[in-house]
């Protein structure tokens, strides 16, 4: 198959990159190395094109890091490693989607409970609440003082103790955090949950959220169609022409 001749400079028009850019990512193996010129002037293909809009519309659904793995893997003809990448980055958002899930199932709950300070629960030490959001006393003081959590104290032991709106606030905290967010983000949402007085912030959040994952999501299902493109103009194509002499 005959190969028409581009330039880096016809490869980042498209995207509007930087010619500088393209050659980046071949130096960094995103893309396959590039033909040679007579003159040294590097001499790209329609295979280098649609490899780097694999790796473009990759990006966008898997981050860079994954995205650029699939695509050296792609290079040397890996399919194996390509595949269990892209099976890794689809558990991994099935995991958050579960998660989402599991933030909102406990959000109902709390908004269909009693009061928390109804007097029906009395406090818990600080063994007792790590136990019941399966986590080590240390991470709870860390929360603490990332102002998360804000535990009592008792009068004649100066001991942890943690009223039902604080274990709330400990459940809500480690299902955020399984979600990925971070603790300031989880401090501001307690702190405006506290403000509201309810969980209207909180849905708000998970809706965010859950939109971030249908985004996500349309965007492995595009550049799936990207990459199989690629895949396909390699099996048709070959490898691209190797540098005459090696030269750099």
């Amino acid at each position: 198959m005959a190969r028409r001749s581009l330039r880096p400079t016809d490869l980042a028009r498209e995207h509007g990159l930087s010619t500088q850019a393209v050659r980046n990512y071949e130096d960094d193996g995103i893309l396959p190395p590039a033909g040679r010129s007579d003159a040294g002037y590097r001499q790209y293909s329609e295979v280098h094109a649609q490899a780097l809009r694999a790796f473009l519309a990759l990006r966008r659904g898997f981050g860079h890091g994954t995205a650029a793995a699939v695509m050296r893997a792609a290079h040397r003809g890996d399919e194996e490693s390509v595949f269990r990448l892209i099976d890794r980055a689809h558990a991994d958002l099935l995991r958050e989607r579960d998660t989402l899930d599991e933030v909102a199932t406990a959000l109902d709950a709390l908004a269909a409970a009693p009061a928390a300070g109804d007097g029906r629960r009395g406090p818990l030490t600080i063994g007792a609440l790590a136990h019941q959001v399966g986590m080590h006393p240390a991470s709870l003081r860390k929360w603490e003082k990332a102002g998360i959590l804000r535990p009592q104290r008792d009068r004649a032991t100066g001991y942890r103790l943690y009223p039902p709106d604080a274990v709330r606030d400990a459940q809500m905290a480690r299902h955020l955090r399984r979600g990925g967010y971070l603790l300031p983000q989880i401090r501001v949402f307690i702190e405006q949950l506290h403000a509201a007085g309810g969980t209207a912030d909180l849905r708000e959040m998970l809706h965010a959220w859950r939109a971030r994952l249908r985004h996500r999501s349309r965007a492995m299902l595009a550049a799936g169609r990207h990459l199989d493109a690629y895949l396909d103009l390699v099996a048709r194509a070959g490898p691209p022409p190797p540098e005459p002499g090696g030269g750099g």
